[in-house]
């Protein structure tokens, strides 16, 4: 559905849905209600793709990459910081602040790299999930990966329940996977000096390159980027500027704390594959399934390798709803589109779900590993495009204001810009140096060429398009119209209503509802869909019970309406519920709609259908939807 601009919020389901202000809230309480947007975050920090990279740093280099996790670590809080600033301060998302500030073809172009972000990041979770699940169960791994489609009914459930019920769920799986590690750091026992020295920078070789990059993907990735600045939008807090100063420190401290239990949890994986792997000799350990065998003998505890599948199994479920949280922002900040969350999400996870079927169909379970790597560094491929523009809005003095920020924080920002591009422009370089040298494919060989002055050209226009345009850019969006003077007010007059009624307890008040918005000459349409199996078969040729006692029930109705002096017909549809209703109205050239809303959610949508929703998009008159 196409949103209206007076919605140009983010998330707007749940758009100030945690009220900061309260006055029910005090001394802890209202600070911990800031508290939970960057735990949401933080599980994009510790997904099945960081698992596959820092398994096979851990494995080939030992503790000599774990610096590079916290390098990525420090990256991401002052990422975050940057893109929880412009949320609180601006009120705009990445995706939001992007396209009021880019031209049409270049947005476009943002969103389907955003999209394709997602998408890798999507497949990692899959896949994760997937080994999680046939590493405790022992299914094969294409079950796996069909039994992650289901995972769309979970985030429709949390969705319905509310913004601080679904960061609960995050943040307690979050727990697992952290108390899970904490249990195998004890049983693998490190030698901690050694570790230590791991945070001496240093990349042994190319290899270790391709990883080192592989889990700056992994870590500070660019989904998480759009999602930060949505998330902290949940919060309502106190526009004044004491109110953005207060909501700026605290989501700091929430942002601090969370990725640093992002940074433990991926450190204890290194560590673990290093300890475990690479200091016995066997840095040949680069799969998550190969690790999870070699556990038990090697730790000589069978709690260790359960463990592992069960974090695996939170890690790719947590930050899968975050994955379709940050998709459904991206669709709606660039496009203004809004679709169903669980259509979304079951898109997103469809789009997915392709490479790995053919990966594994083609290769077997084989490779899988290698194809959660490559995802990583797709991701990291993506990264210049979410931060140079994040750097530029909240360096504008004009739409930030005495929350512009500081030189040195700019300066900082820019460095870590430029380091990642730079980190991936050398590794695409490399590999198509490489790819040249052993290929005589002239197709994949321009492929390669156009798609790098693709990137590069898309680059520049990034960094330097809201320099050149500074001065055109508006400081916000206008979310409502200007007010004006009211016209003289027109009262409508409905002079034939429609009743869609269920023959429940509930078609008085219908009826009731729909006579209070006629008037003397108004005519009543009463309609009931008959949806029997014979009419599901043969509509309205059906002649089985049920059609004739609803043509009684519905002839009943008109009658003692008759006699109560109303103009009043019946008509009744047959099969498809709202299709019968939209039909039957048009037919009747009814003004109105009075219809029942049942009031069920999630799951129940699904079984009985969403009737409202469906004739509403295909009518142009007034609909009055009456809670029963």
């Amino acid at each position: 559905m196409a949103r209206n601009e007076n919605e140009y919020t983010s998330l707007s389901e749940v758009h100030q849905s945690v009220d900061t202000t309260s006055l029910k809230r005090t001394g802890w309480r209202k600070i911990l209600a800031f508290f939970g947007p960057a735990y949401l975050v933080s599980v994009g920090y510790m997904d099945p793709g960081n698992w596959a990279t820092d398994l096979a740093g851990g494995s080939q280099f030992g503790y000599t990459l774990i610096w590079v996790l916290l390098m990525s670590n420090l990256m991401a809080l002052l990422l975050q910081s940057l893109s929880a600033r412009l949320g609180i301060v601006r009120g705009r998302d990445l995706a939001q602040a992007n396209r009021e500030t880019y031209p049409k073809y270049i947005n476009y172009a943002l969103y389907g790299l955003a999209e394709i972000a997602i998408a890798a990041t999507d497949l990692a979770e899959i896949l994760g999930m997937a080994i999680g699940i046939q590493l405790l169960t022992g299914l094969p791994l294409i079950w796996g990966v069909s039994i992650t489609v289901l995972d769309t009914f979970l985030f429709l459930l949390l969705q319905r329940l509310g913004m601080r019920k679904m960061e609960a769920f995050i943040i307690a799986l979050v727990a697992v996977i952290g108390l899970s590690f904490l249990i195998e750091i004890i049983l693998a026992k490190p030698d901690l000096g050694e570790v230590v020295k791991g945070f001496k920078p240093s990349i042994p070789n190319d290899t270790a390159l391709y990883i080192a990059i592989g889990i700056i993907g992994a870590t500070v990735m660019p989904h998480n980027l759009y999602l930060h600045s949505a998330l902290v939008q949940t919060r309502k807090i106190k526009r004044d500027d004491a109110g953005i100063k207060r909501a700026l420190k605290l989501n700091f401290i929430d942002s601090a704390i969370a990725l640093n239990l992002a940074f433990f949890v991926n450190a204890a994986i290194l560590v673990l594959a290093a300890t475990v792997f690479f200091k016995t000799g066997r840095t040949d350990v680069a799969e998550i399934k190969q690790a999870h065998e070699l556990l038990e003998p090697m730790l000589g505890s069978g709690l260790a390798p359960i463990l592992f599948a069960v974090a695996l199994i939170a890690s790719g479920q947590s930050s899968t709803i975050t994955g379709t949280l940050a998709g459904q922002i991206v669709m709606e900040g660039y496009l203004k589109l809004r679709i169903a969350p669980w259509m979304r999400r079951l898109m997103t996870r469809l789009i997915a779900i392709i490479p790995a079927v053919i990966v594994i169909l083609i290769n077997g379970e084989d490779n899988i590993d290698s194809l959660l790597i490559l995802s990583q560094v797709i991701l990291s491929l993506q990264l210049g495009f979410a931060i140079i523009p994040l750097i530029h809005f909240t360096s504008d003095k004009k739409t930030m204001g005495k929350f512009v920020i500081k030189p040195f924080v700019i300066f900082l920002a820019s460095l870590i810009a430029a380091v990642l591009v730079y980190l991936n422009i050398s590794m695409v370089v490399g590999q198509s140096v490489s790819f040249f040298a052993s290929s005589d494919s002239f197709f994949w060989k321009a492929v390669i060429i156009l798609a790098g002055l693709f990137y590069l050209t898309l680059l520049l226009i990034a960094i330097f398009y809201p320099l050149m345009h500074k001065k055109k850019i508006a400081p916000s969006v206008q979310v409502h119209p200007e007010a004006v003077a009211m016209p003289q007010i027109a009262i409508p007059i409905y002079a034939k209503i429609a009743i869609a009624l269920d023959f429940s307890k509930d078609d008085l008040k219908l009826i009731n509802h729909a006579i209070g918005q006629g008037n003397d000459k108004a005519s009543y349409v009463l309609i009931h869909v008959v949806e029997s199996a014979a009419t599901r078969i043969i509509e309205k040729d059906a002649d089985d019970l049920e059609t004739r006692k609803d043509e009684e029930r519905l002839n009943s109705y008109v009658m003692q309406l008759k006699e109560k002096g109303f103009a009043a017909t019946g008509l009744l549809g047959y099969n498809d519920r709202s299709k019968e209703i939209v039909r039957i109205v048009k037919e009747s050239n009814a003004d109105l709609l009075v219809i029942g809303a049942h009031g069920h959610s999630g799951i129940k949508d699904l079984l009985y259908g969403q009737t409202i929703d469906a004739v509403r998009h295909e009518l142009k008159i007034p609909l009055l939807v009456v809670n029963v």
